[in-house]
């Protein structure tokens, strides 16, 4: 298997507690956050990764290298920001796979790989990865009609309910409609007019979730990931 890191955010809302790193390598319980994320990879058995940096690319670089956990490593670097649709096109044009797993550099989701590839193989659609949260104010509301990806609403809708994860499983070619090199929001831009008329699959994940884009959260990271290997 083979998956996209979406690894190259400036991380503004965690800049006075990491000045000097990336966020994805932002320390969790004495180690980079990313080498949490891609031993968690690695463990679920995914053979390829290509990590797409930015901010301070060359510390993530350097850190890990062409080879990790038993996982071939490739790098794709912005030199101007591309949005995460623009990130993700670029780095599928690098991925050797029919299908393509993305997940968010900044967020631990102990994802289900096995049902997930099940589903892939069933049907060779897109996926959107679910979870259920007991507040979805901070990130928005994933709507769903029985089984398929309906739409999304905007934040700040207080009370439990169902979130986009921030993680895909795309075909090769999903993002092909869109120039090299384009800057866009995968979210805003792609998704929120593609399910209108593109069967995307929905799978709602049981895993555990944890988002470490704002302080809160990080600090929580601390506890709550210490014992991930």
């Amino acid at each position: 298997m083979e998956a996209i890191v979406l690894a190259g955010g400036f991380g503004t809302r965690l800049r006075q507690l990491v000045p000097d790193l990336p966020k994805p390598m932002a320390p969790i319980a004495g180690r980079p956050f990313l080498d949490i994320l891609l031993s968690a990879l690695a463990r679920k058995g995914f053979k390829r990764v290509t990590l797409s940096t930015g901010y301070m690319a060359e510390k993530i670089s350097n850190h890990f290298g062409e080879q990790y956990a038993g996982m071939e490593l490739s790098y794709v670097v912005e030199e101007e920001p591309l949005g995460t649709g623009g990130a993700v096109r670029l780095a599928l044009a690098q991925c050797h796979e029919d299908h393509v797993y993305v997940f968010n550099g900044d967020t631990y989701l102990d994802l289900e790989v096995d049902p997930v590839e099940r589903l892939w193989q069933l049907h060779r659609r897109p996926i959107i990865v679910g979870r259920e949260v007991s507040d979805t104010a901070r990130y928005g509301r994933l709507l769903t009609d029985e089984g398929k990806v309906s739409g999304f609403t905007e934040k700040g809708v207080c009370g439990a309910g169902l979130i986009n994860a921030g993680c895909y499983v795309f075909c090769r070619h999903q993002l092909d409609s869109f120039e090299p090199y384009f800057a866009f929001s995968l979210e805003a831009d792609y998704l929120a007019t593609e399910v209108k008329h593109t069967f995307f699959d929905v799978f709602v994940t049981e895993g555990q979730f944890i988002d470490i884009g704002i302080p809160q959260d990080f600090q929580l990271a601390q506890t709550l990931l210490a014992s991930v290997p």
